[in-house]
């Protein structure tokens, strides 16, 4: 009678389980995205089927598959299966599981698998406990996380483990992720419903499913198809219009208002393009390209700020990163401007793609080979450390170009003070 009740609890609360988890795959198949891990013929495909998996860490943003795919290995490989979470587990934890592997290899045979979900949770203390099982082959490691292992995983851990980047799942997939939603639900939904939910989820597979089930209980609820006021509800926002021409024309003000030095604008802008599931990553590149083209030797510290802000998306990832994007736009717009590095760059490759032949000055070139000598390569050659300026004058270029002045600094911010040391440096006084 007890086994009857467990089994009925059993299938009320499979069906009362959230979508994500009801849809969660089983076989490869099954599994929506990372074409680059599991199309047929991939590697780690090949090894997962073959049941020859090594030990590998699992590296990608929330929602892309990593538990999923760990347990999709669980039900296809010969080897024991085990499961921790780096949250909860201790050090004795990974102990006992050590010491049941090795009981199970040594009584019958049976290698172990030991996923380890957030490895990048766990301290160097429970990592040292795990490593002499995963270097001597007695478990193999499946760990999930979120944070790039480079930095968070043990670097003897890591360098015993094969690293396979999971992916934020693209268009294609979320949309065939929905559609075996609403045949779960089961549910319609308006075409618009459908593209908001796809382009504010991010990549992000389990957030998808989960705002899809809220959505379609909503629109049960009402007797309708799930419509974009369901979804909007379903995800705690409004709906901000944004298709393929807002991402280009919201980018270019983005851009002109930091050019223009409006820093109110230019948080405005970030904001809306963030708020539209808009790529941090598209966001910070163009920041990086901003800090040279428009500022450059006017403060050369915005490059640095926006590289910055460019790794942060990287290590920190979103929402967090906002406000390190943030605080490059505020010091990008505030910064002085100047676009003499895009002019100088242009000029020079404009004088490189001119007429001439653009021979190399016998005393630059390269003269540590055999014979470089009697081509007379070097000769003439002044080493400017020997000069007590730490400088000496001659020629850098071409014959043709020899003359040619490309940069032109402007009079804003720290690059009229640079170039005036430049002068100095070099005439003894000032020009």
């Amino acid at each position: 009678m007890s086994d009857l009740f467990a089994a009925a609890a059993a299938e009320r609360q499979a069906e009362r389980a959230p979508l994500a988890d009801r849809l969660r795959p089983i076989r490869l198949d099954d599994i929506v995205g990372q074409d680059h891990l599991l199309a047929p013929g991939r590697p780690l495909r090949s090894l997962i089927e073959s049941d020859t998996l090594g030990s590998v860490i699992l590296w990608g943003p929330p929602g892309t598959g990593k538990t999923t795919l760990a347990r999709v290995i669980a039900r296809t490989t010969k080897r024991w299966f085990d499961q921790l979470s780096a949250v909860s587990a201790s050090v004795k934890d990974v102990r006992e599981v050590l010491a049941s592997a090795e009981a199970r290899l040594g009584q019958h045979g049976q290698g172990t698998i030991l996923f380890l979900d957030e490895v990048h949770r766990f301290s160097k203390s429970q990592q040292d406990a795990l490593l002499p099982g995963v270097e001597n082959g007695l478990i193999t490691l499946i760990g999930a996380t979120t944070e790039n292992p480079h930095f968070e995983v043990n670097a003897a851990l890591r360098s015993r483990s094969t690293l396979f980047r999971l992916e934020l799942l693209g268009e294609p997939a979320l949309r065939q992720l929905c559609a075996r939603g609403l045949d779960a639900e089961p549910a319609t939904a308006t075409d618009d419903a459908v593209q908001l939910l796809i382009d504010r989820v991010g990549g992000d597979g389990r957030q998808l499913l989960t705002a899809l089930g809220v959505a379609a209980a909503l629109a049960r609820s009402a007797g309708e198809p799930i419509s974009v006021e369901h979804v909007e509800a379903a995800l705690g926002t409004k709906a901000i219009r944004y298709g393929r021409d807002d991402h280009y024309d919201v980018i270019s003000a983005f851009i002109k208002s930091i050019r223009g030095s409006d820093v109110d604008a230019g948080l405005y802008w970030l904001a809306r393009m963030l708020d539209a599931g808009e790529s941090a990553r598209f966001i910070a590149r163009r920041l990086v390209i901003l800090a040279s083209e428009d500022i450059g030797m006017a403060d050369p510290m915005s490059l640095i700020v926006a590289d910055a802000a460019a790794r942060a998306v990287e290590f920190v990832g979103l929402p967090e990163a906002q406000l390190n994007l943030s605080q490059a736009v505020i010091h990008l717009a505030t910064a002085p401007k100047s676009n003499s590095v895009t002019m100088a760059f242009f000029s020079a490759r404009s004088a490189a793609q001119g007429a001439g032949t653009g021979e190399v000055p016998k005393h630059l070139r390269d003269a540590h080979y055999s014979g470089a000598a009697g081509l007379g390569h070097g000769e003439g050659y002044r080493y400017p450390h020997d000069d007590p300026r730490g400088w000496v004058d001659q020629n850098h270029r071409p014959a043709e170009v020899a003359e040619d002045v490309y940069y032109r600094p402007s009079d804003h911010g720290a690059e009229p003070a640079r170039w005036e040391r430049w002068k100095q440096d070099r005439t003894g006084g000032p020009a």
